[in-house]
């Protein structure tokens, strides 16, 4: 009787054993880190498109006459803040494409946007605008850190649902799909504009 218990408690322990090694907590644990990750990829963007009110009317006071380059600068931002993407999007490469596209044709309004200003001989505009470009630098950077960290939880998680034992609960009891990283849109788009307004 002893023994039976015995053996009995070996078959329980080797299938709970089994059964956590084939992804049934490390594929959604894998999963939620990426959305996560993409979270603070949406907030740094967002926080990206928060300073360019101030900005543009900084500019916008001292150079009435560049009414082409707001409009420019406002519409790309009103185009990078209506694609939104959910958790579930992750997985679709063309709505990652969408995003990253909008999200460079506003960098690219705001690469126009310091260059209106290169030439302007107000001191106190040029000092404002220093502290401006260097708020957008750090905002680019907190973007290029949040986009690094959720392609590398993009990569731990897509290495998890392909790889031995987590594949078999990752495809059996989950249903993964792989998600899809982060990539530029432009060449060049995911490194911060370095703007010479001396």
């Amino acid at each position: 009787m002893n023994f039976r218990n015995f053996g009995r408690a070996i078959v329980v322990a080797a299938v709970s054993m089994t059964l956590a090694a084939c992804g049934i907590n490390s594929v959604p644990a894998a999963e939620e880190q990426a959305k996560a990750k993409w979270g603070d990829v949406e907030a740094a963007f967002q926080s990206r498109a928060n300073l360019l009110p101030n900005i543009e009317a900084l500019v916008k006071g001292a150079r009435q006459g560049e009414e082409d380059i707001f409009v420019g600068v406002a519409e790309a931002r009103s185009r990078a803040g209506s694609v939104q993407l959910s958790g579930d999007d992750l997985s679709d490469p063309d709505k990652m494409a969408q995003f990253a596209e909008a999200q460079s044709a506003l960098g690219s309004g705001l690469s126009r946007l310091f260059a209106t200003v290169e030439s302007n001989p107000n001191p106190q505009f040029t000092r404002n605008i220093e502290t401006a470009q260097a708020q957008i630098e750090g905002a680019e950077a907190r973007i290029r850190i949040a986009i690094k960290d959720y392609n590398e939880a993009v990569r731990q998680y897509n290495t998890t649902i392909r790889t031995f034992p987590d594949t078999i609960g990752a495809n059996i009891i989950h249903g993964a799909e792989p998600l899809a990283p982060y990539e530029a849109a432009t060449e060049g788009a995911e490194e911060a504009q370095v703007i010479d307004i001396s």
